[in-house]
């Protein structure tokens, strides 16, 4: 595996964004799948006002964080849809980058790798096949034991 991943967190980075900023504004007029169930058994007219009919959508109130700055899959202030939910796409995924690379940077390991395969790093080796005990013997012969 290559030592530098950079690359290829970056190429992530990349391709999340043109995603969120792009991609995310020929998603569907009508997202979220609960919004849409809820509805069932009411009679909607085209800004999706109810009319008629009974169903649990009527007794929804608004989200405590509804008038937030990203609340509603865009930015509160910006007039344009299209800039407007590719931004909060961009946004968001920059936030979630941040906070993620935060907590990976908090739990990276802090001291030099040790490679178990690799052996002990201070004992002579005197190739793939040499038996441990035969060069402890040839220490404790030599007195450097």
């Amino acid at each position: 595996m290559s030592k530098r991943p950079w690359p290829f967190v970056l190429g992530g980075l990349l391709v999340a964004l043109l995603l969120a900023g792009v991609v995310s504004n020929y998603a569907s007029a009508h997202p979220d799948g609960l919004d849409s169930s809820l509805l069932k058994g009411c009679t909607v007219n085209a800004d999706g006002e109810i009319t008629g009919g009974s169903c649990p959508a009527q007794q929804a109130k608004d989200h405590e964080l509804a008038d937030s700055p990203l609340a509603d899959y865009g930015v509160r202030g910006v007039s344009n849809g299209f800039l407007s939910t590719g931004l909060s796409g961009v946004l968001g995924v920059l936030l979630t980058f941040a906070l993620g690379g935060g907590l990976f940077w908090l739990a990276r390991r802090r001291g030099p790798a040790i490679d178990p395969s690799s052996g002990p790093t201070n004992g002579p080796t005197v190739g793939p096949d040499s038996d441990s005990t035969a060069d402890e013997r040839a220490a404790r012969a030599a007195g450097t034991r």
